[in-house]
């Protein structure tokens, strides 16, 4: 799996808007200005801003503007997750040359591909959908992600 530049920096502002406003529902908290949010997780500031628009039109943040304007999260960190910023930032999970998986059409002795990136897919999914915004703040994740870590052979 290959992950954008995009989505590495979409997750980790979005994980900055959790952790500095406490993953605090709409309207809650300290709007935090771009600049903040680029500063704390070292990503470029204008590359930044064209993320931030693409999350506050998926319905991931939103935005104010003014001196007293910044960004925050759309709804409870705990009810975003990673999957979700994926979808928003660069499109559905498993696309193969530019198809979804179920499209596609393999024959002969490659027909048995089709299935085999449809179950990728739906083992991103499983994690990516499971893990939320509130559980990489904290640092505690769900069991299934913390049993795949812990063998020693993800690590390779």
């Amino acid at each position: 799996m290959r992950l954008s530049a995009r989505v590495d920096y979409a997750l980790r502002a979005v994980a900055e808007l959790a952790s500095v406003t406490g993953g605090a529902a709409p309207g809650r908290g300290r709007p935090v200005t771009a600049e903040q949010i680029a500063r704390a997780q070292e990503i470029p500031p204008k590359f930044l801003e064209s993320i931030l628009l693409q999350l506050r039109r998926g319905g991931v943040v939103h935005a104010q503007r003014g001196p007293e304007g910044g960004y925050w999260l759309a709804r409870p960190a705990e009810e975003i997750s990673l999957a979700e910023v994926i979808r928003v930032i660069d499109g559905p999970l498993a696309h193969v040359r530019g198809q979804r998986p179920e499209q596609l059409g393999y024959q002969g002795a490659a027909r048995a591909l089709q299935d085999v990136w449809i179950a990728l897919r739906a083992s991103e999914r499983q994690i990516l959908d499971l893990v939320t915004v509130a559980d990489v703040v904290a640092g505690t994740l769900p069991p299934r992600v913390t049993e795949l870590v812990a063998d020693p052979g993800a690590w390779t």
